[in-house]
């Protein structure tokens, strides 16, 4: 009878173990495959991608209105002039 009566009151503390074994052992493949998933590619023509989306054959980083000099100076930096979709860097487009 002592050794079910600690038994009873372990067995929750396992399930609760186990669960979170379960759910650190997922958060860690989920990390993994996301550090994964395309290693080829900068990270900053994946967001550029993302941003537009909605345009397949890509976006000019041209600006056609008034920007500041800063901003002249940050796309000369980042060779906007010369970048080929899907890398032109990020710091191409305005904020």
């Amino acid at each position: 009878m002592f050794m079910t009566d600690q038994m009873s009151r372990l067995r929750p503390v396992f399930a609760w173990a186990s669960l979170a074994g379960l759910v650190a052992a997922g958060a860690a493949q989920s990390a993994a495959v996301l550090r994964e998933a395309n290693p080829a590619r900068p990270d900053d023509a994946k967001t550029v991608e993302q941003m537009f989306a909605d345009a397949p054959d890509g976006v000019d980083p041209v600006v056609t209105g008034p920007v500041r000099a800063a901003f002249k100076q940050r796309q000369k930096d980042a060779s906007c002039d010369t970048a080929v979709w899907p890398n032109i860097p990020r710091a191409c487009y305005p904020d």
